[in-house]
């Protein structure tokens, strides 16, 4: 028996060679199944952490811009706060002109818009009580044959003058003077306050 066992030897040799042969194929099939996963996992990984670099990147850079957008516009809300400023300064500068700047002011307002010559001037009650004639009859001076009267009537306005005839009034107001210059000076003077 001793060549049944040793044809049996032989035979368990070579199946666990084979078996050998097969397990350490399996595991090197094994091993780069793993590898070729960590890779894969790996690759994943750097892709999601891109991925969320890049979305925090994009959330910061929108919130930056949002940023910069509010800023802007608090920026331009001051500036035109201060634009308008200026304008209502001008207006008070405006009416409160020397004694003779404003009344040679207001008859060359008066001389300009009197069409038939002849108009009442509306003055509001300060302006009237303090410098009515004295318009009245500069605005005259300027006027061929000019006969322009002072209105008994007064109005709510800053300064400047309402001419009437009839029905018809030319306004005239320094109000409406400066908010008409507001139009085209605006510019200039942000430009000017902010340079």
């Amino acid at each position: 028996m001793k060549g049944t066992e040793k044809i049996l030897a032989h035979i368990a040799a070579d199946a666990k060679d084979e078996v050998d042969g097969i397990l350490a194929e399996a595991e090197q099939q094994c091993g780069e199944i793993k590898a070729g996963f960590d890779k894969q996992a790996a690759e994943r990984y750097s892709e999601r952490i891109r991925a969320g670099v890049k979305a925090c990147q994009d959330e910061v850079d929108s919130r930056v811009r949002i940023d910069q957008m509010e800023a802007r516009k608090a920026i331009l809300a001051v500036k035109q706060e201060m634009v308008a400023k200026s304008f209502d300064e001008a207006l008070k500068a405006l009416v409160k002109l020397p004694e003779k700047d404003y009344v040679a002011f207001l008859a060359k307002l008066a001389a300009n818009a009197s069409v038939s010559h002849d108009e009442q001037i509306i003055l509001n009650a300060r302006d009237r009580a303090a410098v009515g004639d004295k318009v009245v009859k500069a605005a005259n001076a300027l006027i061929p044959g000019g006969k322009l009267t002072l209105s008994d009537e007064t109005r709510e306005i800053a300064g400047g003058l309402i001419l009437r005839r009839g029905n018809v009034e030319a306004n005239c107001t320094a109000e409406l003077l400066v908010e008409l210059q507001r139009g085209e000076l605006a510019a200039e003077v942000a430009g000017l306050l902010f340079a």
